[in-house]
């Protein structure tokens, strides 16, 4: 039944797909609101659940070229593991420092990490993106994001 690769990656993501769903159904409803809360991961749901399948039923045979990319050096594992850890220090980070700071240097210190080279462009990437969606939560959205040690 699971032949190829691609059939038992969709069983994968459709189980993960499932449990996703379930737990997005279980969220709380808001009696005053015409689109509650919930409607972005139902939907995020929905399209993993759609995709699982379109890659099940997907008939590309795995070339050897194809099954050689897919083997991790010890060196990517590596660079995963590296890209974690910046992950998990942001999260810890966030709420003390706050999102602009830290959204900032969590761009620019990945980019760098990466291989990334140009540091300007990066630093006005970094600051720019970071205030963007800033003012677009805060200010548009009115959903504040943690200002850390910035009163704003």
């Amino acid at each position: 039944m699971l032949v190829r690769i691609n059939q038992k990656l969709a069983v994968v993501l459709a189980v993960l797909a499932g449990v996703y769903l379930f737990l997005s159904f279980n969220l709380p409803k808001y009696q005053n609101a015409i689109i509650d809360a919930d409607m972005v991961p139902k939907g995020l749901g929905v399209l993993l659940l759609f995709f699982a399948v379109l890659l099940y039923f997907d008939k590309k045979e795995e070339t050897e070229a194809e099954k050689k990319k897919r083997t991790m050096t010890r060196g990517n594992v590596l660079i995963l593991l590296a890209v974690l850890a910046f992950i998990l220090i942001y999260i810890f980070l966030l709420e003390m420092v706050g999102f602009l700071i830290m959204t900032a240097l969590f761009i620019f210190g990945c980019s760098l990490f990466l291989g990334y080279r140009k540091h300007v462009s990066n630093a006005i990437v970094s600051i720019v993106f970071s205030l963007v969606i800033y003012g677009l939560f805060n200010y548009l959205l009115k959903i504040n994001l943690p200002a850390g040690i910035i009163p704003l």
